[in-house]
This record gives structure tokens, C-alpha cells and sequence, in this order.
């Protein structure tokens, strides 16, 4: 595919843990079904019912998945606290080639077909762009979020969407085999080259297990690490909406790093190119083969991912010139602004997102809690990402404030890097994406 065609090719997929789920379970979704109807049929017409729009959750019908249990612990205090009812409409991942969980949400949404809706960070910039989410800010939990979360899911003064966990992503690395080769943890990108390298030397033929989505979070962690931990954020922010500033520049270091993976053979392009979240890589971490991935929190506490390794797994930020760098993309909940169920979704939403639900919520994932007041202790495996964060050292995978939509723009383009492009090539494409945002 031609670099020049890539914005219309965007479909972009649920590609990262969106409230605390396994990845591959939202990648897609069926693309037979009938967008035009709701299939939920209601007995009583004056029942009070909010509609919620969400993945299944479920990678593997016969694996109890936690993240659904916490999500339906909080929807059980709302229908409880509330006298409302939510109906769960949900798309199971079939084919990942596919329509995928994120076409479908923005179709239901401009349809207005469902109150609430679980989404990811690139569909919530597109329906807060259009005016079809609700404003959340006047909910009372809002003065109990943690200022990333406004930061992220703030756009025209509106905060649309409001997560009950926060995403982090890290590097999942075998301590043991680090410590086998008398290997520290690598802090820059020239440390982190180095390890590869002696991996390598020592008989890894593939250090770095890959796959098509995530690979963004390496050039994210470089591009931004000092607009967000620089102090000067907004004006940094402003420039590149203007235009005065160009995104090519910030993400040209993290390109060329990943180019050098791929020409040193530390990451398998092709391989990667094709490979699903965890399915592609898992199974060679889990088996020692592979030292180092990258996915999300909640794939550690999870044992359908790397919950239960045989070996002492840490997980730390991504290699930049600040060090250790978490990569944050913010999911959330948002209410269509013309829902018919507005109120009730509202009423829903105040209770599933107050700080006695989050605390639910959080203690049973084991997560980073939107809400500054609850603190929950994380499994030892995570204390590294864990303590840049409460530091406030981070990076944000998506930020609405910017124009230029972020996670799933840099996905698409990194795939192209994978199949061939130049890193040239590569940053054409993100200053003919910029030129388009400043015509709009």
C-alpha cells in the first residue's frame, strides 16, 4: 500500500488493553452484522435502561477473565444504586482482518445506537471531534481524576470520555536471562541497542519479540519523553498545531531506532508485520527463547497473557534520553451526546466511576486507578513501571488536545516501516498527515 493512501486506509483497531481486557479480544469483530439494528429487545418499555456498547472481553470462552468480572462488579453497584439496567451489546474478535471493535463503535456512535460506549483513544478523538459524545465534566468524580486523564480526554474544553483504569504500557523482560549475561536494565536507546546485541552474540537470534500493533510505543517513548517531562507541554503542543513545529522531527529518533532493530534482525519485521498482540510473541517469552516484549499493565496480573511465568519478569518503561519511559494511551467511557438514555447513562456512569467503584475496580485488576484517591499495591513484577508513574514520569500515547491523532497514525505507519518503507518514506506520510490537520 502506497504511503500516500494510508489515511484512507485507517481503520484503527482496539489495539491495546481497553479497560484492562486482552488485546486480541477487540483487535475485530464480526463484519456481518446488521449495523442498522439493535438487537436488544426490551420487555418493559418503562424500564430505566442504559445501552452500553463494549468488547466481549473474552479471548477464550472457557477462561474466567477478571477484567470483565471487575467491569461487571461496577455495573452491578450502578443498576443497584440507581434502579437502572444495563444491557450489554458486544462484538467478539472472529477475524482479525476484519471490521474491526473501533469501526464498529464509531458507526454505532453516529448512528446513536447504544448510550455508553467503552472506547479507545483514536475513536475518542474522531466522536469528540464531531460533537458525539456527551461533556463529563460536571461529573462528580471529575475532581478526583488524575489531571493525565483530563490531559488526554479533554478536546474543545470538553472532557468526553473517562476511563476506570489507566493503560500503561511497558517492556516484559526475563530478568534472569539479563542477569545470565551480566546485563543491566537498559535505560536509553543505546543501552537498550547494546543488550539486544549480546543477546545476539550469545545465541538470541531474535531478542525483541514483536508484533503488528505495539511497536509504536518505542517510538512514542523517544518523540515525547521530553514534551511531556520538559515542562514546557502546551506550548510544545501548540506549535505543532499550528504547524510551526513538525511531528516528523519529534518522530524521526524512534523511527530510525526501529529501523536499526529491524536491519540487525532484533526484531523479526516480517514476523511482527503479521503477528497479533501476545499470540505472536507470547509463546517465545514464555518459553525463555525471547528476553524482551512490550505490552500493557494488565497483561502481567493476567494468566492468559504473562500472569504466570517461570521466570522473574520485570516490566519497565521504554528506553529515551530520559530513561525508563512509561507509555500511557487513555481509554474511557463516554455517553453519546444525542443518547436516548442519557440521563440514566449519566446516573450509571456517576456510580461506576465514583471512588467506592474504582477502589472495586482496581483491586480486583490490580490497576492504576484514574482516581488519585485510590492506591492499590501492585505485584512486584510491576514496580518499576509502576514507580516511574506515581513520579509522573510518563509519556501519553494519545493526547486529544493535539491535532494530529497519535496511537493509531503511528501504528499504521511503524507497519509500513515493517513492510519495506524508508524511514524517509515514513515521515513524507506524517507531514502530509500534518499538512491535512491544518487544512481542516
Amino acid at each position: 500500500m502506497e504511503l500516500g493512501k494510508l489515511k484512507g486506509y485507517i481503520k484503527k483497531s482496539a489495539v491495546f488493553c481497553i479497560a484492562g481486557i486482552a488485546a486480541a479480544a477487540m483487535a475485530a469483530c464480526g463484519g456481518e452484522e446488521d449495523l442498522s439494528k439493535n438487537l436488544v429487545q426490551f420487555e418493559d418499555k418503562n424500564e430505566h435502561i442504559v445501552n452500553m456498547f463494549s468488547p466481549m472481553e473474552k479471548t477464550d470462552p472457557d477462561v474466567d477473565n477478571v477484567a470483565r468480572t471487575a467491569a461487571d462488579l461496577t455495573v452491578a453497584m450502578a443498576e443497584e444504586k440507581q434502579g437502572v439496567k444495563v444491557e450489554y451489546i458486544t462484538y467478539t474478535a472472529e477475524d482479525y482482518q476484519d471490521k474491526t471493535y473501533d469501526d464498529v463503535a464509531i458507526e454505532r456512535a453516529r448512528s446513536n445506537m447504544d448510550d455508553l460506549y467503552l472506547l479507545n483513544p483514536d475513536v475518542i478523538k474522531t466522536l469528540g471531534q464531531e460533537g458525539l459524545l456527551m461533556d463529563l465534566s460536571g461529573l462528580d468524580c471529575v475532581e478526583n481524576l488524575r489531571d493525565v486523564i483530563k490531559t488526554a480526554n479533554t478536546i474543545n474544553g470538553k472532557l468526553v470520555a473517562i476511563p476506570q483504569e489507566v493503560v500503561a504500557y511497558g517492556l516484559f523482560v526475563n530478568k534472569d536471562m539479563f542477569d545470565e549475561y551480566g546485563l543491566e536494565l537498559p535505560e536509553t536507546p543505546e543501552e537498550f541497542l547494546r543488550c539486544c546485541k549480546v543477546f545476539q552474540e550469545n545465541g538470541v537470534e531474535t531478542p525483541v519479540g514483536a508484533n503488528r500493533w505495539w511497536l509504536e510505543t518505542f517510538v512514542l517513548a523517544q518523540a515525547y519523553a521530553d514534551l511531556y517531562n520538559g515542562g514546557n507541554t502546551d506550548a510544545e503542543i501548540a506549535a505543532l498545531n499550528s504547524g510551526e513545529s513538525k511531528y516528523s522531527d519529534y518522530l524521526r529518533p524512534g523511527f530510525e531506532f526501529l529501523q536499526e532493530m529491524i536491519d540487525c534482525g532484533y526484531i523479526d519485521a516480517k514476523k511482527a508485520y503479521t503477528s497479533e498482540a501476545i499470540e505472536g510473541e507470547g509463546p517465545d517469552f514464555l518459553a525463555q527463547k525471547t528476553p524482551i516484549v512490550m505490552a500493557y499493565w494488565g497483561a502481567a496480573n493476567t494468566e492468559t497473557a504473562y500472569g504466570n511465568p517461570d521466570f522473574n519478569m520485570q516490566v519497565i518503561g521504554f528506553p529515551s534520553s530520559r530513561g525508563q519511559m512509561p507509555v500511557m494511551p487513555m481509554t474511557g467511557f463516554g455517553i453519546g451526546a444525542e443518547a436516548e438514555h442519557a440521563e440514566d447513562a449519566v446516573r450509571a456512569l456517576e456510580v461506576m466511576l465514583s471512588d467506592e467503584a474504582m477502589e472495586v475496580y482496581a483491586n480486583t485488576n490490580k490497576v492504576i486507578s484514574p482516581s488519585k484517591n485510590v492506591k492499590v499495591d501492585c505485584i512486584p513484577a510491576l514496580k518499576p513501571l509502576n514507580d516511574r508513574i506515581e513520579e509522573n514520569v510518563y509519556v501519553l500515547g494519545a493526547n486529544a488536545n493535539m491535532k494530529l491523532e497519535q496511537w493509531g497514525n503511528i501504528c499504521l505507519v511503524v507497519r509500513e516501516l515493517l513492510n519495506g518503507a524508508t524511514v524517509d518514506e515514513c515521515m513524507a506520510e506524517f507531514d502530509r498527515l500534518q499538512a491535512e490537520t491544518l487544512e481542516e
